[in-house]
């Protein structure tokens, strides 16, 4: 069953559901969602990660959510060159990416 995902108010897309939960949680099915969820996990201390083929499952446009402290104190556009950096030459070989960051609440 899939969830409506939010990102800071902005619609990340269709989820199973369970992808937000205290501990990370990495939402990632395709092998090439599974690569850049695990590359994604080794550069953030992150609480949440999803990634999802968007493309119909060719692999060529991505849409990205990291939830992360690494993020705290630095603009949105600052939050993403981190994201497109760390998945490096990954990058090169997209049509497209959507990126969606947050940084976790604090309690």
């Amino acid at each position: 069953m899939s969830c409506i995902v939010l990102a800071r108010g902005r619609l990340l897309g269709l989820l199973p559901r369970g992808v937000f939960l205290r501990s990370l949680q990495i939402q990632a099915e395709s092998e090439g969602e599974k690569k850049i969820a695990e590359i994604l996990k080794q550069n953030f201390s992150a609480s949440q990660i999803a990634v999802k083929d968007i493309s119909g499952g060719c692999g060529a446009m991505y849409e990205i959510f990291v939830e992360s402290e690494d993020f705290r104190g630095k603009r949105q556009v600052q939050q993403h060159r981190l994201v497109n950096k760390a998945l490096g030459d990954e990058v090169k070989s997209m049509h497209g990416l959507r990126i969606f960051t947050a940084i976790p609440e604090e309690k």
